[in-house]
């Protein structure tokens, strides 16, 4: 049977691909705008006809009708990171949570410890040799691919077909939807002064020739702003973005003096605009692969001179970031920080850098303590550290004591607060 036929053979509504699900089911669903709408708006609606089924994901960015506390009998969401569709289920306790690396996360599902029964993602159309590419969130999806009971695709023109190893064959799939809506597009985070004023010592930092692993958010795109001078340099991240997408339109990230994959711009998922997203099609010069591989502390080290970008909500004296959690109370979640601290930590030349404001509600309280808020989820710990960077300047940690990493971090603290930290240090003895 031609490729054609297998297609129209498996072409179904989205109610109809529901058929694939049975009560107890684990659904996994790719990061982010890899979200299939069609597909989980179907199971919205349809929730009430099924029972134990979870619905697992990093970030999804739609709020579909599944996410509802009266009908967690029937239909769950089980998250691996929160975002703003999610976390106040998460606070509440409705929606439960996995915590893991990211780049385990495909290791987890391979040995079963995190259940993948179904896999429903969003996919380009299908090329002449059969193959769909999940060219938004290759992640963990491609394990799940191969350990799940039944695949369901979302195809949709407007998704692009990138190379890299993203793809799934048509012989593969159980079931095929069509659906033609634009993709989601997220638009880039506000940038005031502060956040400008820590792109500007994280961009000193960079190197000619660097590679780059930078997120999402302000103080990351505040960074980006500020390289435009730079040259040659490389990404091998998790997420690529529109800030991203900016400097390989400047000519500057050119990643032809990378050591490791020279010439390829690496990543796992795209967050952002239309543009971003049509320049991911059939581009030589980038590859989409799944989050073992572009998050392996090890193979991503092999970069020379990583330079790894990520921010943390509060930072004890000792080096601790609690980057997930308020307190107790669930922000959003590991992610593929503790990744890439280790693979810039392993790189030749490479840097860690984490990122802060000095403050937090107005300048009201310091992100920067003596200990951690009781019950926070430390995400990166004290023998990771590397650089800290607030509006105030760099700290380097690595290497020092306790004491001169109380000295390091209190010189970057808010003035305000940098008394106060020193008089606590003391009764830890720090100081």
């Amino acid at each position: 049977m031609s490729y054609q036929a297998q297609y129209r053979q498996k072409l179904v509504s989205p109610v109809e691909a529901l058929d694939q699900v049975r009560d107890g089911d684990h659904i996994v669903v790719p990061t982010g705008v890899g979200e299939p709408p069609a597909l989980l708006g179907a199971l919205s609606d349809q929730r009430r006809r099924f029972h134990g089924v979870q619905v697992a994901q990093i970030l999804p960015v739609r709020k579909f009708g599944y996410f509802d506390p009266e009908t967690l009998d029937h239909v769950r969401h089980v998250a691996y990171f929160f975002g703003g569709a999610s976390r106040a289920g998460g606070q509440a306790g409705w929606v439960d949570f996995i915590p893991s690396y990211f780049s385990e996360m495909p290791q987890l599902i391979e040995r079963g410890l995190i259940p993948a029964d179904v896999v429903f993602a969003l996919a380009s159309p299908m090329d002449e040799h059969g193959y769909f590419a999940l060219s938004l969130a290759a992640d963990y999806t491609m394990a799940a691919l191969a350990k799940a009971r039944a695949i369901v695709l979302e195809v949709n023109p407007q998704v692009p077909f990138a190379f890299g190893a993203c793809q799934v064959h048509v012989s593969q799939v159980a079931a095929l939807v069509e659906n033609d809506e634009p993709v989601t597009e997220v638009g880039l985070p506000s940038i005031g002064p502060v956040q400008q004023a820590i792109g500007k010592y994280v961009a000193e930092m960079i190197d000619d020739g660097a590679t780059l692993q930078i997120g999402y958010g302000g103080i990351p795109d505040a960074v980006v702003m500020q390289l435009t001078n730079k040259k040659d340099l490389g990404v091998h991240t998790e997420m690529i973005g529109d800030g991203i997408l900016s400097l390989i339109e400047a000519g500057v990230v050119t990643n032809r003096r990378k050591n490791y994959l020279p010439g390829k711009t690496i990543a796992t998922f795209a967050l952002g605009s239309r543009k971003l997203y049509q320049h991911l099609h059939r581009n030589p010069g980038l590859e989409m692969h799944p989050v073992d591989f572009t998050n392996d502390p090890y193979l991503a080290g092999r970069n020379d001179q990583l330079v790894a970008i990520n921010a943390t909500l509060q930072i004890d004296l000792l080096g601790q970031c609690g980057s997930e959690s308020l307190g107790p109370v669930p922000y959003s979640g590991t992610g593929g920080q503790v990744d890439f601290v280790r693979a810039a930590n392993r790189s030749r030349g490479g840097k860690a850098i984490i990122v802060l404001p000095s403050t937090a509600k107005n300048d009201s309280i310091s992100r920067i303590v003596p200990t951690l808020t009781p019950g926070t989820h430390v995400t990166t710990g004290k023998n990771d550290i590397n650089y800290v960077v607030s509006e105030y300047g760099v700290a380097q940690l690595r290497g020092k004591s306790a004491k001169q990493r109380a000295q390091e971090l209190i010189a970057i603290a808010h003035p305000d607060f940098r008394a106060e930290l020193r008089e606590q240090a003391r009764r830890l003895n720090l100081l």
